[in-house]
């Protein structure tokens, strides 16, 4: 590693976390003061909530910081001349920009990383503090389609992975061949064991005075392989988050049951695709930047940087809002908008570059 590269990335970093630290501070704080009559009074719930609260400001605080971070340590080089000092030295505007590309890159992985981990839920967690069910975890009626079965099931609670209650009706020609009816099950080695089940069965064939219901009892009887507690209340719940493994779970589970997967999908993208729409936005910053600090208004060119930052990132999050609610594909409202923006951003650093 240069020394170059060594001193652009101690500023940058330094600018990063200072950012971050800040707005971090800003949008924590500001929640807390504002549902501070809902918290709850003891401090360990307190504490919880700012700490889950961190997290889920994570994933809007990280992105806009590393462009934030980037915009402050091109301001200082410009007021400081150290542009024109690097391009003294030889340097050219990819020897500058790289290194920031790559620790974002890598602290853009960290993230995706997280929403792989529980902290993907941290929203849900905060809402059960201000809501007083932290330590309660219940879902009702919930009704679903796997395979060819339909199932009901009366309360479920995903953290001790159990369900009460449950119904279970086999269709076959679209129409209901069995029944089976019990108070609880539990999911262990990834399947749901359902105990003490009652089975009605009704005949293939109805007439009148030979046909009947046949029913039998079972101890034990499993179902649902593969069907997580986590994704049930996930998926069915309409405001719920997931992790990205959640989320891929569910979407290849649910897949095969032709039920909409839009949600499932437009959630898989924005926490793994739409972070990386900061990449080109940085690299067009810098090549706005001018080396000359006697021709280059510096309050202008952070006000434009900053608005420009927010309307980017405005768009995708909008656009990510419309893919949740249905309104939209999420790969046309994500998928394609992400490429033309790479394809534009690509265009317009390329055009740039050759008049200098």
């Amino acid at each position: 590693m240069s020394i170059l590269t060594k001193y652009i990335l101690k500023k940058y970093l330094l600018n990063f976390f200072v950012v971050l630290a800040s707005l971090q501070l800003f949008f924590v704080g500001m929640d807390f003061f504002q549902n501070s009559k809902d918290i709850p009074s003891s401090a360990n719930l307190q504490l919880l909530y700012l700490m889950y609260n961190s997290f889920f400001t994570l994933t809007l605080t990280l992105p806009l910081s590393l462009v934030f971070g980037w915009i402050v340590t091109l301001v200082i080089f410009v007021r400081n001349n150290e542009l024109v000092a690097f391009s003294s030295l030889g340097a050219k505007r990819y020897n500058i920009y790289s290194p920031v590309i790559y620790i974002s890159l890598v602290l853009i992985l960290i993230l995706i990383f997280i929403q792989m981990t529980p902290l993907a839920y941290s929203y849900e967690q905060k809402k059960k503090i201000v809501d007083g069910n932290y330590f309660t975890n219940t879902k009702s009626d919930i009704f679903l389609k796997y395979n060819d079965n339909f199932i009901y099931f009366k309360k479920l609670l995903p953290l001790q992975k159990q369900a009460e209650d449950i119904h279970i009706y086999k269709i076959k020609d679209n129409d209901i061949v069995e029944t089976i009816i019990a108070k609880k099950a539990y999911f262990q080695n990834d399947k749901w064991y359902i105990v003490d089940a009652k089975i009605v069965k009704k005949p293939n064939q109805l007439n009148f005075k030979t046909s009947k219901l046949e029913v039998r009892y079972e101890k034990f009887l499993n179902t649902l392989e593969g069907f997580k507690p986590k994704i049930l209340d996930s998926v069915y719940e309409d405001r719920s988050t997931f992790s990205i493994l959640d989320a891929i779970s569910a979407l290849i589970l649910l897949s095969k049951q032709d039920v909409n997967t839009d949600r499932i999908r437009a959630a898989i993208y924005y926490d793994t695709i739409i972070p990386f729409f900061v990449l080109p936005l940085m690299m067009l910053i810098l090549t706005y930047t001018s080396h000359n600090r006697r021709f280059f208004n510096i309050g202008t060119f952070t006000s434009f940087a900053i608005f420009g930052t927010l309307v980017v990132w405005g768009v995708f999050f909008m656009l990510h809002k419309f893919s949740n609610s249905g309104v939209m594909k999420p790969e046309v409202s994500m998928l394609v908008p992400m490429f033309f923006w790479y394809l534009i951003s690509y265009f317009i650093y390329s055009r740039k570059k050759n008049k200098v």
